[in-house]
């Protein structure tokens, strides 16, 4: 029998490579970019067309190569950043694996052109799918200028998978950030189709942090800094009212190296412990500085996981600084012994002569086990002890059946039509009259034939607002409200870009949202469906539910940005609502089509059984 184990060419490896460190055009800015911060740059500019997906040029002013460099760059495992096994365990540079650039030739077109400060002429080298297709002197300026065309030009399998450009743009746009935040002193522009998104001057850390996020988190910044022989941490942590509904806003870097890490992002959230609205989260940018024996970064092929030595005591390290910061500047809530707000009680003045005690009559004679009257009197008023008393109790509830609330004394209510088929089934329940209770300012009980019911309130609006929406979308017609004063808002540059992509769907929802200047919007009008009293806030609670859309296809964006829409602009757990609003919350929910859930899926109400609930007590 023949053998049939054989080595795997190079471009063939170069592919399969390529699919772990090249997964979207982002992998390629990221490993492009380290490649510049090694070279020393202190500029870098990078261009994207359609999200990368057709071009993608970087150049930067760093060191540059010498033509037989340029040329070994390519090959795979090529690198100047270590010699040995050892120096894995103390690497300080971006890349070291010379695994990027090998991956990149093998899945695109690209361009390379490169010199050094020493030489007079540059070196260019085209290479398409791994093969070389020319290799020249030329005339070009200090440093390295990479041009990638047509990404996964020859695996059209890996190219299908690629999502939407504002998906890519966003991915591209977040690569950016993780490298721009720990490299201040490093001026980094990026252009996309031509349109600059981020001119990133020379700065400190908490400039970068605003120049990247927009002048809007400069207020919520509180620095953090502590200093021990393991570990070095600065940075910044945000206050507890400026947390959002999602993450984004959580970086932590080793060495100036991005890094996801659960275990120490537990350790912050828990240094906030009893500090954030419920199911928020906080931004923090914190840098750790620590020998780089220590830690092993080779444990990922982006590299973006880190193994610790010592994770354990650097997890108390961390809780500890942010904990200690937040207190140092007064987020950490402590006791106020401001007197503003008490009764006032007066002092008496020494001449006391006027003023008059209560008469406290007490009866000797009083037995607690005495079913009689019995009791205390105080000045004129007499309070009574009086075991015939529990009788009122059972006139709360006595003829209940028979009795209608205030809030339903419609003959027949919504509850009882045909429409609720869909909920009840055959059994087709129907409401008995009784009061309804809002519970803890979040579920609404009403008793039903069978039992209770139990409403989920913000969930139940919004399946009401999702069927406005979604009427408003198939009508094309909807009426705006203008605003008085329209309200102005900055994103920072990922949000912008999100924003622009569904302008239009925004204005057929009676949106009137206009670009003010970069990365800045204005407001003039919103949907007349929606009581509206902060516009700013509606956006951009939109674009934090848009962004976590699992639905990428364009048939579908128009329901996403109504769902979307619908959940931002919904009533928030904690709001107390008067009757009124309970009723008129539950005939608009059973007026709609599916009111049983919620537009993303998940369930608006229960019912808990009469027997479920008799059970409960027979123990």
């Amino acid at each position: 029998m023949n053998d049939i184990i054989q080595l795997l060419p190079d471009s063939v490896a170069n592919q399969i490579a390529a699919g772990e460190v090249i997964q979207r055009p982002a992998s390629v800015v990221k490993e492009l970019v380290e490649n510049a911060l090694d070279a020393g740059a202190t500029e870098i500019i990078i261009h994207a067309k359609d999200a990368g997906k057709t071009l993608i040029q970087i150049s930067d002013n760093g060191c540059g190569m010498s033509p037989t460099d340029a040329r070994m760059a390519f090959e795979r495992h090529a690198t100047s950043k270590i010699n040995s096994a050892n120096d894995l365990f103390s690497i300080r540079t971006m890349g070291f694996r010379g695994e990027a650039l090998a991956s990149i030739a093998a899945i695109a077109d690209v361009e390379l052109k490169t010199k050094r400060v020493e030489d007079e002429v540059g070196t260019f080298i085209h290479i398409i799918g791994s093969e070389v297709k020319k290799q020249e002197p030329v005339a070009c300026t200090n440093g390295t200028g990479f041009s990638i065309k047509n990404l996964f030009f020859n695996v059209p399998a890996r190219r299908k998978f690629l999502k939407a450009n504002t998906t890519e743009l966003k991915h591209i746009i977040y690569e950016i950030q993780r490298i721009a935040i720990p490299n201040p002193e490093i001026k980094i522009s990026f252009y996309h189709n031509n349109s600059p998104l981020y001119e990133l001057p020379q700065t400190n850390y908490r400039k970068r942090i605003v120049d990247v996020f927009g002048k809007s988190i400069n207020q919520s910044l509180v620095p953090v800094k502590e200093d021990t022989s393991l570990i070095k941490i600065h940075g910044f942590v945000g206050q507890p009212k400026f947390a959002r509904k999602t993450v984004g806003e959580q970086f932590f870097f080793a060495n100036g190296r991005f890094m996801r890490h659960p275990y120490f992002h537990k350790a912050v959230m828990q240094a906030y412990e009893k500090l954030l609205p419920p199911d928020t989260f906080p931004s923090y940018f914190l840098f750790f500085e620590l020998d780089p024996g220590n830690i092993d970064i080779n444990v990922h092929p982006t590299k973006t996981e880190i193994k610790f030595e010592n994770d354990r005591a650097i997890w108390q390290i961390i809780h500890a600084a942010v904990r200690e910061s937040l207190g140092k500047h007064n987020v950490v809530p402590s006791i106020d012994f401001d007197q503003s707000g008490n009764i006032d009680i007066p002092v008496p003045k020494r001449d006391a002569s006027g003023i008059s005690f209560p008469d406290i009559k007490v009866n000797p004679d009083y037995n607690p086990f005495n079913t009689e009257k019995s009791g205390v009197s105080f000045g004129n008023r007499e309070f009574k002890s009086d075991r015939t008393n529990l009788g009122h109790w059972e006139d709360l509830y006595e003829g209940a059946e028979n009795k209608t609330s205030p809030l339903h004394q419609t003959e027949q209510s919504h509850f009882d039509a045909d429409g609720s088929d869909e909920l009840y089934g055959k059994s087709k329940e129907q409401f008995t009259g009784k009061r309804v209770l809002q519970l803890k300012q979040k579920y609404i009980l009403t008793p039903v034939k069978s039992g209770l019911m139990v409403i989920d309130q913000k969930r139940a609006h919004e399946r009401i607002l999702f069927e406005k929406f979604m009427d408003v979308l198939k009508s094309d017609s909807v009426a705006s409200q203008q605003q008085l004063f329209p309200q102005t808002v900055e994103l920072n540059p990922a949000d912008a870009e999100l924003l622009k992509s569904i302008l239009s769907d925004l204005l057929a929802l009676g949106f009137d949202v206009r670009e003010f200047g970069k990365n800045t919007f204005v407001i003039n009008g919103t949907p007349g469906v929606l009581d509206v009293s902060s516009p700013e806030l509606i956006i951009e609670k939109l674009l934090e539910e848009y962004k976590n859309s699992p639905l990428e296809a364009k048939k579908k964006a128009k329901e996403q940005i109504a769902i979307s829409l619908a959940k931002a602009s919904a009533l928030e757990y904690g709001t107390e609502l008067k009757p009124e609003e309970v009723d008129r919350l539950i005939d608009n929910l059973f007026a709609c089509a599916t009111p049983n859930f919620s537009p993303d899926g998940k369930k608006v109400l229960t019912i808990i059984q009469t027997e479920d609930i008799e059970k409960s007590f027979s123990k």
